[in-house]
């Protein structure tokens, strides 16, 4: 395994984890008390164009007696970002959106790292964490409220570096992309993922538990425990969920009456928030060994895949080795013996996952573990997962 990371949080690296979708917003998910008898899920499936083939599916579904399997839908984290990126490429070839136009443009209003009031802010520079937007302010904001002066305020811009010369991952992004896509359509973000993404591919998921997912889908989630039982995401429930985003500022959470398109789009976490099994994920996976096809073209696909960013040394922010090369959405790494795999990480909730594909051997996997110590040591998810 290559460039793994400690991570050492102090108090305030904590609370803003909070934002990134490595803690729950507060109100969302509380506290429940330890619970005994839970085995950690462990879960992974190897992937080829033609075959889904389960290797470890071992735990429990976050409650006690309730055996995991590959086709409990879980929050994913991260990598909800490349299956999103699907969506914006699709979105690109039906002439929609341009990766290099002004996202200003389909907003409304205007985006600019203030450092830099002249260079626009672009899809191309969102996706592939060149746009100097830096998870240093809480971007997820109530269901009535707005992105736009959420970043007004120069705290959430790097003020060293102009949008699309530095690379920095950065959750922000993505709630920026979702707003953009939802600009451009005047369609709400889950049900543009379903739309694009999901439904074509016959997939039972979601983001946020919004459209894509059927009647019932919520009841078979896999909970998400820290290692001492306490409730990290989705809590066992019965029917739909009252409230899968974060609430408007006095509580409701009316989403058709209160959700404005193009202004809010943390709230239904395009950073983190795709609920998908492993079953599906391995579609997802099939789709890419497959150039893209039958959802994208062979020259969206690569660029796409790009790399888009290599790091050279000096272009941005490798995280002590664990960003060499990133696309649009799509995470590069090489490992030790020197094969070359895209995909993405997914790492909240205690839950660590590694979703990788080997274009060169035709094939990828799929793994994930739950009721992992967030103070400890992350990476790929690839040989293993904490």
């Amino acid at each position: 395994m290559i460039g793994l990371r400690g991570i050492w949080l102090s108090a305030a690296a904590a609370a803003a984890m909070l934002v990134s979708g490595c803690a729950p917003p507060l109100g969302l998910d509380k506290a429940a008390p330890a619970v005994i008898g839970i085995r950690p899920a462990t879960v992974m499936v190897n992937f080829t164009a033609d075959s889904i083939t389960p290797a470890t599916v071992e735990g429990d579904a976050g409650v006690a007696g309730r055996r995991v399997t590959i086709d409990d839908p879980a929050r994913v984290a991260s990598i909800s970002k490349l299956v999103a990126a699907i969506a914006v490429m699709r979105l690109v070839e039906q002439g929609k959106l341009d990766l290099d136009r002004d996202i200003s443009d389909y907003l409304g209003w205007k985006v600019r790292n203030p450092a830099f009031p002249d260079a626009p802010i672009t899809l191309r520079a969102l996706l592939s964490h060149q746009s100097g937007l830096r998870d240093a302010v809480d971007y997820i904001v109530p269901l009535d409220g707005s992105l736009e002066p959420v970043l007004v305020d120069p705290k959430a811009w790097d003020a060293g570096h102009a949008p699309g010369t530095y690379f920095s991952y950065a959750n922000i992004n993505s709630p920026l992309i979702a707003s953009v896509m939802e600009g451009a359509t005047q369609e709400r973000f889950d049900r543009l993922m379903a739309r694009l993404v999901l439904t074509p591919l016959g997939l039972d998921a979601c983001y946020n538990w919004g459209a894509g997912c059927s009647d019932g889908r919520r009841a078979q989630a896999v909970t998400l425990l820290r290692p001492n039982g306490d409730l990290a995401r989705d809590a066992v429930m019965k029917g739909a969920d009252p409230c899968a985003v974060y609430p408007a500022s006095d509580g409701s959470c009316d989403v058709d009456k209160m959700y404005e398109l193009g202004r809010n789009g943390s709230a239904f976490s395009p950073q983190g928030g795709l609920r998908i099994s492993a079953r599906d994920l391995s579609k997802v996976g099939q789709l890419l060994l497959r150039n893209g096809a039958p959802l994208l073209s062979p020259n969206s696909f690569a660029n796409m895949l790009g790399p888009v960013w290599t790091f050279d040394g000096k272009n941005g922010d490798d995280d002590k080795g664990y960003f060499m090369a990133y696309g649009l959405g799509v995470h590069w790494l090489v490992d030790k013996e020197g094969r070359q795999w895209f995909g993405h990480v997914g790492e909240a909730y205690s839950l660590r996952a590694g979703f990788w594909i080997n274009p060169a051997e035709q094939r990828g996997f799929y793994r994930y573990v739950t009721m992992v110590d967030e103070f400890s040591i992350v990476g790929h998810c690839f040989d293993r997962c904490p």
